[in-house]
């Protein structure tokens, strides 16, 4: 196994690992519950990992990862708000329900 990225939190390990599948990119991600390590161990130590399975897979392999982990951290992160009718709480234009009070967010057409 080859380790090609350390994950700032779990959900971006599985994001990466789906876009790696994807490519037909066999992964596998380490320290999936290693966060309630943390304290004890160093926080480091504890990020989720993501392994190519078989390093023995051809460089290009490897190269096409690179430039699809590149491509992962290059992507923008900044979301819209809309304003949720019921409550006026501001939500992630992204949701399509507000995550306050459950109101159905209308889109703005």
């Amino acid at each position: 196994m080859l380790k090609v990225y350390s994950a700032g939190n779990l959900i971006d390990a599985y994001l990466l690992q789906s876009l790696l599948s994807e490519a037909g990119i066999e992964t596998r991600i380490l320290n999936e519950f290693s966060h309630g390590g943390t304290g004890e161990i160093p926080f480091t130590q504890a990020y989720p990992e993501i392994w190519i399975s078989n390093e023995g897979d051809a460089p290009n392999v490897v190269k096409n990862a690179k430039t699809i982990i590149r491509q992962f951290e290059q992507r923008p992160r900044e979301v819209g708000t809309s304003t949720c009718k019921n409550c006026n709480e501001p939500n992630p234009e992204t949701f399509e329900v507000c995550w306050r009070c459950g109101n159905t967010l209308l889109k703005e057409t």
